[in-house]
């Protein structure tokens, strides 16, 4: 079995990858520090897996602990790099913490790289790096953006770095995705979104009202020149997502890829708007939810969803899950996710 290093293993969308890569026969190890996420997590990951998790719980901007991970797997073939902060109104306030982490773990794992000779990298962007675009959908070729905030700078400056990486190091080969708006869980729901900080996407919210831990939620905005008045986004559900982490392996270990460093948008392509996915949600699950409608928000853009051609084609990947599969899975989630503070 090929050895998959998976850096943020024990993270959201790195767990849900862990589970999908060894559902197709990789052997998938963690380096996690539990900075934003629950470290009874693994319990859940290495149940559905069959067998304990090998997490390294390190910080990655730590070289020295990195270089450890490397030297005890001297058989990794591929890595993951899933590792970083990723709260935009936290990267607005504390942007050196920011830089500080997402870039330095990554020179960190690309120096590994290069060092121990592990050839193929798979990067976590978003589609943040597009910035507020206008051009509809966004395809790979969507020119950036200004970066709203901190947050989505660092993935544009990571996929910089890793571009020219790739160019200083010929023999290396990279894959970035890009994605649009992770959501839902694993369908067991033995594992699921339960970050440390609050949450700030739409999908938690709704099972966070719907159980109580919230009173009530706002859509924010009912003017925007879309089909119900509210924005329009593009969801994936999260194991449609780690099972392109997947493809994307396979892609760079059989030679697939045309350049050293090639790029895929990741989404349904088709968007939704927040008033559809909250009535999809109370609909699937039988809910009422209690929520307001208010003013725009700041820095929202009216709509944006993916251009999927290429990941289709390319990479062979088609998601298989819809906004009603994402919302049944996260409401099972929510219900059954107690055990991970306990």
């Amino acid at each position: 079995m090929s050895k998959i290093l998976v850096a943020g293993g024990c993270g959201y969308i790195g767990s849900h990858t862990v589970v999908d890569l060894t559902d197709h026969g990789f052997n998938a190890i963690s380096a996690d520090d539990f900075s934003n996420s629950h470290r009874k997590m693994t319990e859940g990951i290495s149940n559905l897996i069959g067998k304990p998790l090998k997490n390294y719980d390190v910080n990655l901007c730590d070289i020295e602990a990195t270089e450890k991970i490397f030297q005890e797997n001297p058989d990794i073939e591929a890595v993951i790099h899933f590792a970083a902060h990723i709260y935009v109104p936290e990267s607005v306030e504390d942007p050196i913490k920011y830089y500080r982490n997402n870039l330095n773990n990554l020179l960190n794992v690309l120096e590994c790289c290069m060092k121990y000779n592990v050839k193929n990298f798979i990067f976590s962007s978003s589609c943040a790096v597009y910035g507020n675009t206008k051009q509809l959908p966004v395809t790979e070729d969507t020119p950036f953006g200004d970066a709203e905030c901190p947050y989505a700078r660092t993935k544009q400056m990571g996929e910089q770095i890793i571009r020219d990486f790739c160019i200083a190091n010929p023999n290396f080969n990279a894959v970035l995705l890009r994605y649009f708006n992770p959501a839902g869980s694993h369908e067991s729901s033995k594992i699921g979104e339960a970050p440390i900080l609050e949450n700030t996407h739409l999908v938690p919210i709704l099972t966070e009202v719907a159980i109580g831990h919230r009173k009530n939620m706002t859509v924010f905005g009912t003017d925007y020149d879309t089909r119900d008045g509210s924005c329009v986004r593009d969801f994936i559900h999260v194991m449609d997502l780690a099972h392109a982490h997947t493809k994307a392996v396979e892609y760079l270990l059989h030679g697939k890829n045309e350049t050293t460093c090639d790029v895929f948008n990741l989404g349904i392509g088709n968007g939704v708007t927040v008033l559809e996915a909250l009535n999809a949600f109370e609909k699937v699950n039988d809910l009422k939810l209690n929520y307001s409608l208010g003013e725009r928000r700041t820095g929202d853009v009216a709509a944006i969803y993916a251009d999927t051609k290429r990941s289709r084609e390319k990479l062979g990947w088609t998601p298989k899950r819809d906004i009603n599969d994402i919302v049944k899975s996260a409401w099972d989630w929510e219900q059954n996710k107690a055990w991970l503070t306990e």
